[in-house]
């Protein structure tokens, strides 16, 4: 029989054992894939989702070389050469106006219209007195004939002895006094004709209509206003409905220095810039120098004529003008080729320079080729961007490919 001891003491673990060698990795592989976990959210997450704020620039066209060569430079305002205030000939109630700043119009368009009430009862009652004129003529015409019958059938009677000649005398002073009145009677007719056409002419006048084509630039009145050529009532007193300029006749006048006058001519080539577009050159032209000069000012006006016509043109505009010397007329223009850039916005590695290229808010490095210094406000790129595009100026952390980011 075995003893219960021995049996009790096989139960026990033995604590001395070697543990199992297959299972000895998984403590450090659990380690390494947790940092693994780690550093790639870090790449992920931290560059992607969490955008960098970046000042941004946007590509621009150099300047043309001829202004290099301008004799003198100045500045004026663009105007319009041909601009109407559209009025009413007469005094009159707004009744409806048909326009509104900005809309185009064309010749002869309906831009108003005034109460015409009277002048409908005025071209009426022309209308009905015209007509009593043409029948009173009839009636004289009438009686005319009957009176030729009388004074022929007096006379036949005068020749045989039937009647006195006081009859025939009567009757043929009967005839003449019709004739004389039927005379009056178509003269009658024909002023009250040219009546009715003077009621219809100021019947017109209460329908306004644009002078010309052009493009309206300011309602003045409204419907339920009085309006009057000669502004007789005042304040409540418009004297236009609208303003229409000819956008065709937009040209520029500057006021140059009498003391340097010298250096315009007529026909001389001109480079105008606007101060809203300060990066396109308009080529224009000097039209005419005005014979005079302003003696507080110590200035002489010059109208300058755009060569070649842009909707971006607007009256009042501010612009500012080089004339051109002779050499520039005489030689073609000289085009600077590529874009200009903030010099901040230029960077450099092992690989050359380049500019971070914003698309979609997702920065983009791009290869570029510089043209002269590096160092300044302002880098010409001939290669690797074009005109429009938009960089990074700069960030408030270093930028890498793909990364998102977020304007000031």
């Amino acid at each position: 029989m075995s003893n219960p001891a021995d049996k009790i003491s096989q139960l026990k673990i033995d604590r001395s054992a070697p543990a199992p060698a297959g299972r000895s990795w998984l403590l450090p592989g659990a380690a390494l894939a947790i940092v693994a976990v780690i550093v790639l959210g870090w790449m992920f997450f931290g560059t992607g989702s969490s955008a960098v704020l970046v000042e941004t620039d946007i590509a621009r066209k150099p300047p043309s070389a001829a202004a290099a060569n301008s004799v003198l430079d100045a500045s004026g305002y663009v105007v319009a050469r041909r601009e109407a205030t559209v009025s009413s000939k007469v005094t009159g109630k707004v009744v409806e106006v048909f326009v509104e700043e900005g809309m185009r119009v064309e010749k002869d368009q309906v831009v108003a219209r005034l109460d015409d009430t009277t002048q409908q009862a005025q071209l009426s009652l022309a209308r009905a007195q015209a007509e009593s004129s043409r029948a009173a003529l009839h009636e004289i015409e009438a009686g005319l004939r009957n009176a030729r019958l009388e004074r022929d059938r007096l006379r036949d009677l005068a020749k045989r002895k039937l009647t006195s000649q006081a009859s025939v005398d009567a009757a043929d002073a009967t005839y003449d006094q019709l004739a004389a009145r039927l005379e009056t009677g178509r003269e009658n007719v024909k002023v009250a004709e040219r009546n009715v056409e003077l009621a219809r002419d100021s019947l017109s006048n209460m329908t306004i209509t644009a002078p010309f084509a052009g493009m309206v630039v300011s309602k003045n009145a409204q419907p339920g206003e009085m309006i009057s050529p000669i502004s007789a009532g005042g304040g409540f007193t418009r004297t236009g409905i609208c303003t229409i300029i000819d956008t065709d006749s937009l040209e520029i006048e500057v006021d140059v220095n009498e003391a340097y006058i010298q250096r315009v001519t007529a026909g001389q080539s001109v480079s105008a810039t606007l101060d809203a577009y300060s990066e396109w050159h308009i080529p224009a032209e000097v039209i005419a120098i005005i014979p005079t000069a302003d003696r507080q000012k110590a200035t002489v006006k010059v109208r300058i004529g755009f060569l070649e016509r842009d909707e971006r043109v607007l009256r009042d505009m501010g612009v500012k003008v080089a004339f051109l010397g002779t050499e520039t007329e005489a030689g073609t223009p000289q085009e600077i080729s590529g874009v200009v850039i903030a010099g901040e916005a230029l960077r450099s590695d092992a690989s050359g320079d380049f500019v971070w290229l914003v698309r979609n808010n997702i920065v983009e490095k791009r290869s570029v080729q510089v043209s002269g210094q590096r160092d300044r406000p302002q880098v010409l790129i001939v290669n690797g961007v074009n005109v429009g595009e938009t960089i990074v100026r700069s960030s408030e952390a270093p930028l890498v490919e793909g990364r998102s980011i977020k304007t000031q």
